[in-house]
């Protein structure tokens, strides 16, 4: 599974769409991650989307 996102104006234009990959996270924690770079009115922009799914950090061992 994939989610696409997309990046609009206040206009509704599509600025840039980033399609977030699923990934365990150095926490344990998993859920989606995606980066791009997006020009924005002459500028350039480094972008990153991020889901983490609650609760989907593995319990810590007790001793």
């Amino acid at each position: 599974m994939f989610i696409i996102a997309e990046l609009k104006n206040e206009k509704g234009e599509v600025l840039s769409v980033l399609t977030a990959s699923p990934k365990e996270f150095k926490t344990g924690s998993k859920g989606f991650y995606a980066n791009t770079k997006a020009e924005i009115n002459g500028k350039r922009y480094q972008v990153q989307i991020q889901l983490v799914e609650i609760g989907s950090k593995p319990k810590a061992e007790t001793a």
